[in-house]
């Protein structure tokens, strides 16, 4: 048995793009960037982005692309998808991206012409 199952919360770190399969399907695409904690050689402590594929499929994406911003703080759901392709000089690619089927956005909506708070970390307990 294997489980695939995913929860990440972090900041949209681009904007969200919408996109039209030639079938008409829409998904919507951006990364999150999810802080991980480490030691320095100093011994402080420094956070370091992963930076995290999301794609949202469906109706639920063009409504998305209406409220979510660079900035935006949330947390997704879903299930880890690897894509494989080979570019035009011959080298084979892959990619690992969260299919996302739940959201929780955790900061105020923004809108589209507000911009996203800079440098502004949330308290860590």
């Amino acid at each position: 048995m294997s489980i695939n199952s995913v929860c990440i919360s972090g900041r949209i770190g681009q904007a969200p793009e919408l996109f039209r399969q030639v079938s008409g399907a829409t998904f919507l695409r951006f990364s999150m960037a999810v802080n991980d904690r480490r030691r320095t050689h100093s011994g402080s402590w420094q956070d370091v982005p992963n930076w995290v594929p999301v794609v949202f499929f469906g109706p639920r994406a063009e409504a998305l692309e209406k409220i979510l911003v660079k900035g935006s703080k949330v947390c997704v759901s879903g299930r880890l998808s690897q894509s494989h392709w080979t570019t035009e000089d011959g080298q084979s690619r892959s990619a690992l991206s969260v299919i996302c089927s739940e959201i929780d956005i955790m900061s105020k909506p923004l809108k589209k012409q507000e911009e996203p708070p800079q440098n502004q970390q949330p308290p860590r307990y």
